[in-house]
């Protein structure tokens, strides 16, 4: 189907992989929880772009190019892992405000995860290791005779979008009833912005200690 081998495979392994706690769905999870549906899904298509770019590059053989110039790789790695742990220390600074003063909660909220797009898309896109990654798990179940290895990209990434939107479109409902509680326990939900930033923060950690292998 499309030069895919073994879409069966495929399409378990990807939701394996979807299913895996990372910095893109845990950011929409947070946005939904703080600010609703709405921005949720502004988050969900910042990380849809992003992923779609990615996977373009990955195809196009970014990941060579990675490769080839480790220097770039390391640049690339070290911004991504800066903006992470500035997303971090953001949501950290937040919950410490939000656990001092009630009064000042809906300010900070909005400090925080302000620009749901922009941020999940930057979070997305400075991941060089996604792009190895892709290629890496793609290359699997392209068939090499098959003579349009292009559609066998776009069929393994539209799966790959598909598998994505539904897991975060769950998040996003899930953190929309969060928020409900939320709004009645401060303290709870500054608990959760907390130990969401220093998530933020040790995903930073790992992408600043990844290597090409």
């Amino acid at each position: 189907m499309f030069g895919i081998t073994d879409p069966w495979t495929y399409l378990l392994g990807t939701i394996a992989i979807v299913l895996l706690p990372g910095p893109n769905s845990l950011f929409v999870l947070s946005v939904a929880a703080q600010r609703g549906v709405r921005s949720g899904y502004a988050g969900a298509c910042g990380v849809f772009v992003g992923d779609a770019v990615l996977m373009t590059l990955a195809a196009l053989g970014a990941a060579s190019v990675l490769k080839a110039l480790p220097a770039l790789f390391m640049v690339v790695k070290v911004v991504g892992a800066g903006y992470l742990f500035w997303v971090g220390l953001q949501l950290l600074r937040g919950a410490v405000k939000r656990w001092r003063a009630e009064v000042v909660e809906q300010r900070v909220s909005h400090q925080d995860l302000a620009q749901p797009f922009r941020k999940a898309l930057v979070i997305s896109l400075l991941n060089p290791k996604a792009i190895l990654f892709f290629v890496s798990f793609f290359i699997q179940f392209v068939d090499p005779a098959y003579p349009h290895p292009g559609l066998t990209f776009l069929a393994l990434g539209l799966i790959a979008q598909i598998c994505s939107a539904l897991y975060l479109s769950v998040l996003i409902f899930a953190g929309a009833r969060l928020a409900q509680a939320f709004r009645a326990h401060r303290r709870t939900a500054s608990a959760m912005s907390s130990g969401v930033g220093a998530m933020f923060i040790g995903f930073g950690a790992k992408l600043a200690t990844a290597s090409l292998e």
